[in-house]
């Protein structure tokens, strides 16, 4: 491999970002990755209107608007009564919704945009060793291939082995739940525009729209099974959604099991070994800000490395974590009342009821859930 100014470890959507955004800017980065090819599940699914608008100067977000599908409400529901409606349709952005799409499409998306740049993702590629001194970083390959780069970029997820050889703690921990996912085509009841958190008395369940009518479910459950089957998911639909026999599952597209980890870097930075995206902050899917507060860490990153400076990244470390922490602890407070014990979900559907009353409150949830708040 040639030398880089620039190592990006990691083809994810925040390893596909920054490099994109570097090399946009005229800065040499060069992205490895360990897979042999990118994802082809749906994970992540949804980007938000602030990734959207940071996006926009990759020319990457007409792509996915066109690709994906829009959904400009997010609702709480207990059956078929809503709970808490939140409204994305007047926020003050040119993406006033929610972008439903696939983990690997949006992966896609940005691969081909590095691509038109001149660059692309070596794969399969694995990091084996660091050394960092004062000028650069030599890294060593499971193949036996070297390079020198100016600045090491872990994007390579939770077990991320840059933050590992670094040295750099993982603060945090797991929640008890266990949890499935299930994409599937259903019939029936499933609003195609709006994106659906179902607080029953037997637990909680999102259902949410995908293009190619489909839909995601996701579901804290005891006994979840490694892949769902359609039996499982309809029960799931029966017992927690509109109700019996309201939404039928047709087809299981995809499904797994899952727990969830919260978790934050001790710092995002150790001399020229920088931390981004997974390996820098993991924590529950509740609000789908995981993938989007990563592309807010590659922009924000991408901006520091051009200039260059080693205030700004500081800068880049101590705010990027501070928003980490925040998403934290909204993902980590949404996931703890999706949870509450059962003999508590009465009282709590109440409280959500009484807070759907007030303005102010639906207006910060959707400046939060959107990601303007990051502006």
């Amino acid at each position: 491999m040639k030398d880089t100014d620039v190592l990006v470890v990691g083809a994810g959507p925040t390893g596909l970002t920054l490099a994109a955004s570097l090399v946009a800017r005229g800065v040499d980065a060069v992205v490895v990755d360990e897979l042999p090819s990118g994802a082809n599940t749906s994970r992540a699914a949804v980007v938000n209107a602030r990734s959207l608008e940071l996006l926009e100067d990759l020319d990457v977000s007409r792509r996915l608007v066109k690709a994906g599908l829009t959904a400009p409400r997010f609702t709480m529901r207990q059956g078929s009564r809503v709970l808490v409606r939140v409204d994305f349709s007047k926020l003050p952005t040119a993406y006033p919704y929610s972008l439903m799409i696939s983990q690997a499409d949006t992966e896609r998306a940005l691969e081909d945009r590095l691509n038109e740049l001149g660059s692309k993702v070596i794969r399969p590629k694995a990091v084996s060793q660091l050394s960092q001194d004062a000028t650069g970083v030599t890294v060593s390959f499971d193949d036996g291939d070297s390079v020198r780069a100016g600045y090491v970029v872990g994007a390579d997820g939770m077990h991320s082995t840059i933050r590992r050889q670094a040295g750099i703690g993982f603060t945090g921990g797991e929640f008890a739940e266990s949890f499935a996912l299930a994409d599937v085509r259903v019939a029936g009841d499933a609003p195609a525009d709006e994106v659906i958190l179902f607080y029953g008395n037997e637990g909680l369940t999102v259902l949410a729209p995908l293009p190619g009518d489909v839909y995601r479910i996701v579901a804290p459950a005891a006994q979840a099974p490694s892949v769902p089957t359609v039996e499982f998911v309809q029960d799931l639909l029966d017992s927690r959604g509109f109700g019996p026999g309201r939404t039928v599952v047709t087809e299981l597209v995809w499904g797994s099991r899952f727990r969830i980890q919260h978790r934050v870097a001790d710092t995002y930075r150790a001399g020229r070994l920088i931390l981004a995206g997974d390996a820098a902050h993991v924590h529950s899917p509740a609000g789908g800000q995981g993938m989007n507060l990563g592309i807010n860490d590659a922009v924000t990153l991408a901006e520091a490395l051009a200039e260059v400076s080693e205030s700004a990244l500081d800068a880049y470390s101590a705010t990027q974590r501070a928003r980490a922490r925040r998403v934290l602890k909204l993902t980590g407070r949404l996931t703890k009342v999706s949870t509450m014990p059962r003999p508590l979900r009465p009282v709590r559907n109440s409280a959500m009821r009484v807070a759907a009353h007030v303005p102010a409150a639906r207006r910060k949830f959707a400046w939060q859930l959107s990601g303007l708040v990051n502006r």
